[in-house]
């Protein structure tokens, strides 16, 4: 499953990107958050023992989004989030890029924390 969620951090950066239950678990989903004055498009994922990771959405291969339209992914059978533009796949458990032209590269990783049943950007 995929989700765009907007919102905008920037009058309360510890406020919650979205909420917990709105990940369900192996989802991936598609945030806006102010990060170090600038609108960032966010990717999250929920694997299946709850665990939140979130990246910028750009492949390190072209500087390109990873979607194909905003907050829609590819999967690969194997679970692999695939991006759109040139089939780079990344593995979701570390960001890292393991087939494709930026094979060794990673997804730029951005610190989240679940707090108050919300998932916000990692203070300090």
């Amino acid at each position: 499953m995929t989700t765009s969620l907007n919102h905008d951090a920037s009058d309360d950066p510890a406020a919650a990107l979205v909420s917990l239950e709105a990940l369900p678990p192996d989802s991936l989903h598609e945030v806006e958050a102010v990060i170090g004055g600038d609108a960032e498009s966010l990717l999250l994922y929920r694997d299946a023992s709850g665990d939140v990771r979130a990246w910028l959405n750009v492949c390190p291969h072209a500087g390109r989004r990873l979607d194909w339209a905003p907050g829609k992914f590819l999967r690969a059978k194997d679970g692999m989030l695939v991006c759109a533009a040139h089939g780079a796949s990344f593995e979701l458990a570390n960001g890292v890029c393991v087939a494709g032209p930026c094979r060794g590269e990673s997804l730029r990783a951005v610190a989240v924390e679940v707090r108050d049943g919300g998932i916000s950007l990692a203070q300090g």
